[in-house]
């Protein structure tokens, strides 16, 4: 382990300087602005996409990070449900059972009462 991690340093340490290097345009080639003619302005575009503000950025983040959880629940019921059948008439594995699939209905809940708001405050502020 600790030869992996040393390995992965001396790559990093070696090979990280090369990931910031900056190209340089020539000046004499052709379809290249003499910088001391060019506009002063500078215009960049947005990653995001046209009409990206910070409300909706917060809401898709919000959303994803919903769609994540509910898969987990998704997996909860499956796991809950595995424990049941698989209990083989062992009260305490029905019960564990039980347990997991009443908290993840609950965590369900929440999800969909989360998502709601969520989705009326981000409607309401944009």
């Amino acid at each position: 382990m600790k030869q992996l991690l040393l390995s992965l340093l001396i790559i990093t340490a070696l090979a990280g300087p090369a990931l910031f290097v900056s190209a340089q345009t020539d000046p004499k080639a052709p379809g290249t602005t003499d910088p001391k003619t060019a506009p002063s302005t500078v215009e960049l575009t947005n990653p995001l996409g046209k009409g990206t503000t910070v409300p909706s950025l917060i809401g898709r983040v919000i959303n994803a990070a919903l769609g994540i959880v509910g898969s987990l629940a998704l997996l909860m019921f499956v796991y809950g449900g595995f424990t049941w059948m698989l209990s083989g008439g062992n009260s305490s594995a029905v019960e564990k059972g039980k347990n997991i699939l009443i908290w993840a209905t609950l965590g369900l809940v929440i999800i969909f009462v989360s998502y709601a708001l969520v989705n009326f405050i981000i409607n309401t502020a944009t």
